[in-house]
Order: structure tokens, then sequence, then C-alpha cells
């Protein structure tokens, strides 16, 4: 039989030592998702009784009426996590709403680090958009707990829930912030940012001779034709994309063949080589999350998740 040299073994030891450690530090920071035990789940202890009792019922009615799934969460800390992060884990673990509708919302309040956010599951984002979302939360939820009434800013932003799922609560279109014409003054920066990058590969595509144009010219065809529709909606999206689509191929090939094409490709072509020494690029990233523990939605008291699904629709906010 093989004898293990000591120092081997102590080598092995204090690996799997450092292993297990590295797999418990994400563990040991995360707050727990907490047992599913109805449809308010006040475990930083901030609503009273009465208030508890009656938003209970009234999401029992809603849910009975519309099988819709509203559930208010409340915890006291995020221990450092986003509350995007620690919103989705909920959600992944109580699986609200019902399967293949995916009807779920969930209101979640971190009381220590004066946070809020509701989350929407795939089937209602038409009904709780982002920007509803955040106006809910701006006004009606906000106000009341800078106030500290925790009882009158929950039931406020349950009913506002309620009626925008309804269609009796709207957004305000004189909303600074959040409103009609802040929404588009967002989708039009982020069409003019899409411009100034993929307008560019667009003139390095027609200045590129052979295959290589062509090979950027299909490359870009997905973005000219989803990101315009995005951001500026129908008709002007469609259009901008079918545009690119035909007119593109038109260009390159009258381009050459003129006197002025020909004269314009070089000045793009000097333009270029002139200040081809520098470079930038553009970098965007999204931290992930991850769900909970195994074994899905809760069962117990005669409440559980339904098995829908989310995708990170809803709105953050804090006071």
């Amino acid at each position: 039989m093989r004898t293990m040299v000591p120092g081997t073994r102590n080598a092995l030891v204090l690996w799997c030592t450092l292993l297990l450690a590295a797999a418990c530090i994400p563990v040991a920071g995360a707050t727990e998702v907490p047992y599913l035990g109805g449809r308010v789940n006040d475990t930083a202890d901030l609503l009273s009784a009465a208030t508890e009792r009656d938003l209970e019922a009234l999401l029992a009615s809603h849910e009975d009426s519309t099988s819709n799934q509203l559930v208010v969460l409340t915890i006291k800390s995020l221990e450092g996590e986003a509350i995007e992060e620690y919103s989705i884990r909920v959600v992944d673990t109580w699986k609200l709403g019902q399967k293949g509708k995916d009807n779920g919302v969930l209101l979640l309040v971190a009381q220590d680090d004066r946070q809020v956010r509701i989350e929407v599951g795939r089937g209602l984002e038409g009904d709780l958009t982002d920007a509803l979302c955040a106006q809910i939360i701006r006004r009606e939820i906000v106000p009341n707990f800078k106030a500290g009434d925790y009882d009158r800013g929950v039931r406020a932003g349950v009913d506002a829930i309620l009626g925008a799922i309804a269609g009796s609560y709207t957004a305000d279109a004189t909303d600074g912030d959040f409103g009609a014409f802040g929404e588009t003054g967002i989708n039009i920066f982020a069409f003019l940012f899409f411009l100034a990058i993929v307008g560019l590969f667009t003139v390095i595509a027609l200045i590129t001779p052979g295959c290589g144009g062509w090979f950027l010219y299909a490359f870009l065809l997905p973005f000219w034709g989803a990101f315009p529709y995005a951001t500026l909606g129908a008709p002007v999206g469609p259009a901008l994309g079918l545009l690119y689509a035909l007119g593109f191929p038109v260009l390159k090939a009258l381009l050459p063949k003129s006197t002025w094409g020909k004269s314009f490709l070089k000045k793009l072509g000097s333009a270029f080589a002139s200040g081809g020494s520098g470079s930038g690029g553009w970098t965007s990233g999204r931290g992930g999350s991850s769900g909970g523990w195994g074994g899905g939605s809760s069962s117990g008291g005669g409440f559980s998740g339904g098995g829908g699904s989310f995708s990170g629709g809803g709105s953050s906010g804090s006071w």
C-alpha cells in the first residue's frame, strides 16, 4: 500500500481548504431569500398587522380574478448586494406568476439600504413598463417612505401597480424624468449614439474594396434593422433599415464610377488614413445574477409561486 508523502498531503489539504473557502465567499455575503409565506412577506417588520391583513386580502382577490400574482417583500438589508440582483434571485426562487403567462410582480423594500424595486414578469412588461414602474416608485412610494410611513407607501405602491395592470394608472406625460418626453429624449440619444458608432463602420464598409466591404455591410444589416426600430419606432425605424439595406449596395456600386464619387472616396480614405494612428473602443457590460437555491417555488399555507419567469423588467429607486 502506497504512503502519501506528508508534504504532498499537506499541500492537498491546503488546496482543498482554499477551494472550499472560495466557494463559500459569495454565499457568506449574500442575503438569504426568505421563505414564501404569503403575498405579504414583511421580514423587516415595517408594516402594521392591519396593513398586512388588508394587503393580503386585496392581492388574493386580484389573483383570483386575474391570475396575476403580486407579492410584497420587505427585508432589513441587502448586505452589499445590488437590489436588482437580489430581486432576480427572489423571483427565480419563488417563481411568481403562472407558467406560460409569466404574470408575476414583486414589490421589494430594503429598509437599511433605503431602496425599493418593482420586478415585473415577462407577461406584464407591456402594462408595467420600466418608465411606469419608476413613476410609481418616485411619486407614490418614496414620498411616504421619506415621511416614515411605510404602511402608506406600500399601500400606495400596490394600488398603483394594480391600477397600471388594469389600465387606470398611466404614465404622466409631464413627468420630468421618465415621462413621455423623457422617454423620447432617451430614445433619440440612444439612436444618435448608435449612429455615431454604426454609422462610422458603415462609412468604412463603403470605402473598403472587395469582399471586406460587403462582409461588413452584411454584418451591419441586423443592427440597422433592429436598433432604429427599437429607438425611433415605426415608421421611421423600419424605413431607415430598408434605406440601408437597399441604398448601401447602390451607393457602393455608383461611387467608384462617378467623378464626384471617386473624389469623395479619396477624401474619405485620406481622412481615415490621417486619423489611423489613434484607436478607440467602446465596451459595455452588465452584471449578471444567479438564482437562489434549487427547489423552485415554496409551498406552504396554501400559497406558492406558479412557475412564472422574469427577464429583469421593472425599476428601482431610493429614498
